[in-house]
């Protein structure tokens, strides 16, 4: 791709999401995206064909960098529940490193009445459902290696990753129960704690 282009193609998504985490996606305008990333309008349309189409490339952006940083945690070699305190630590690194992915991914905005809005929330739901996989399918090893107890592991799995979910948020608080990154991965730590060995075979 032509440099200058991409250089555009970057610029655009940059704005776009500096914009879409202030405000809702139907509040802001093809005009502003194009106002902030320095560009002329037609260069929405050119590259992305629509607002709903750069919020789209935003979207398969979010995922793909959430996807990245969970690789780091289901790795070969570690044992189910080591893996389980790994995607712990790596969905916080994802957040402090991308904060508004984060959001985006965890928080989806009202997908509207419009069918592009549905689909992207298809998306969204597409990336969770990949990654609780990834935590179902450890647990579920866990059970037949016989570390883990028997549980429903597609229950357990949504319960743990919406719990991250809701520690996790309490970095962007405004008030006193605003968290910081060293006291959110305590709290995560002590979530998986609790998670764990709520799911351990009890030794005799």
């Amino acid at each position: 791709m032509d440099p200058r282009a991409q250089r555009t193609i970057d610029a655009l998504l940059s704005a776009a999401e500096e914009l879409f985490a202030a405000r809702s996606v139907a509040d802001v305008t093809v005009e502003e995206i194009a106002a902030t990333a320095g560009v002329a309008v037609g260069s929405v349309y050119n590259h992305f064909g629509s607002k709903a189409g750069l919020y789209a490339a935003l979207v398969e952006r979010a995922v793909v960098v959430d996807r990245q940083f969970m690789d780091l945690a289901y790795v070969e070699g570690r044992g189910p529940i080591e893996q389980l305190y790994a995607a712990a630590d790596e969905y916080l690194a994802f957040y402090l490193a991308n904060p508004e992915y984060f959001r985006m991914l965890a928080f989806p905005a009202e997908p509207g009445s419009y069918a592009a809005g549905q689909e992207l929330a298809d998306r969204f739901a597409d990336s969770v459902d990949e990654q609780n996989r990834r935590m179902v399918d450890a647990i579920k090893r866990g059970i037949k290696a016989g570390t883990i107890r028997k549980v429903n592991a597609q229950e357990l799995a949504t319960v743990l990753w919406s719990s991250w979910n809701g520690i996790i948020s309490l970095g962007w608080r405004q008030d006193r129960l605003q968290r910081n990154p060293r006291q959110l991965k305590r709290l995560l730590r002590a979530a998986t704690d609790a998670f764990a060995h709520g799911l351990l075979v009890e030794q005799d």
